[in-house]
């Protein structure tokens, strides 16, 4: 039997826009996803059900979930999309991968044990950037820049290609891709419309009936509106939430430095005052700290 690496699952209780536009088994996700394929790698398929879809359904690691996995052409390609920039997407490729590549050899029955080499095949791993921090149009992220200590020696790598998905970026993958286009131009109305002032549920509501009426993504919002709508309710909720937890954490990060400087201050007979305005920290904090130390000073 086949060694299984146990996942915690977790129910996703809903899918993003972007799932919802090339990760579902419909005819018409297929042909999107096709088309998003080809445009990617300048080829010219026209079967959508060429596309052997593979995604890991309810199986993620904390926070992780692989949006869209497919086999083609001796290819086993995964598409993600973040609205945040994140650098560990090379190693959460490779987590996600093991798991496909698992699944791959259970599929045609082989053994790792077995003394002949499986054929497995090429990993291509695309990660669709649409968030608010400015990116290059397309860029490479690798696993070894994550590594404890450098290694420069190329014997172990992963990588994940970042492409930029926002509006006026990569305006020739956009041309080629309609879809792809009008969900780049749909996401770009609603933070446009946040930006004027709008609350969240407002600057969505607007958003979606413009795309009703500029017929965005061949209908699909104006058949599937409320379910659109909470969809972007969510993700943008989802979205705001990263980065307040983000921001956070590096201020109680600066916070815990500060404290650790003024303690090594006081030990040293520096005065509370001083330290106060080298480290900005409230007097009362430092002088609070110095209390605490008296018994070790």
């Amino acid at each position: 039997m086949a060694n299984i690496i146990e996942t915690k699952p977790q129910t996703k209780i809903y899918d993003s826009l972007f799932i919802a536009i090339f990760g579902k088994d419909t005819k018409q996700s297929k042909q999107w996803r096709l088309d998003l394929y080809n445009a990617l790698n300048n080829t010219n398929y026209t079967d959508p059900d060429a596309l052997e879809v593979n995604t890991i359904e309810n199986v993620i690691f904390i926070n992780m979930y692989n949006d869209v996995s497919f086999l083609i052409d001796s290819q086993m390609t995964l598409y993600e999309q973040q609205s945040t920039t994140n650098a560990n997407m090379p190693l959460r490729g490779l987590m996600y991968f093991s798991q496909l590549y698992q699944q791959y050899i259970n599929d045609i029955d082989e053994e790792l044990t077995d003394s002949v080499l499986i054929k497995i095949p090429n990993p291509n791993f695309v990660v669709f950037y649409n968030g608010q921090t400015n990116r290059p149009d397309d860029y490479e992220l690798k696993l070894s820049d994550a590594f404890i200590n450098e290694d420069k020696s190329g014997r172990f790598e992963w990588t994940a290609r970042v492409i930029n998905i926002n509006a006026d970026h990569n305006e020739t993958l956009q041309k080629k891709c309609k879809v792809l286009y009008d969900y780049s131009r749909f996401i770009a109305r609603i933070r446009s419309n946040k930006k004027s002032g709008l609350p969240l549920n407002k600057a969505v509501d607007e958003a979606v009936e413009w795309a009703c009426k500029e017929n965005l993504l061949d209908g699909y919002i104006r058949s599937k509106k409320m379910e659109v709508r909470g969809m972007l309710l969510t993700e943008f909720d989802e979205e705001r939430f990263k980065r307040v937890v983000h921001r956070h954490g590096v201020q109680q990060g600066r916070e815990e430095k500060a404290i650790e400087d003024a303690i090594e201050f006081l030990k040293e007979k520096v005065a509370p005052e001083t330290i106060a305005k080298c480290v900005k920290l409230p007097i009362e904090k430092v002088l609070e700290l110095q209390r605490e130390l008296v018994p070790q000073i």
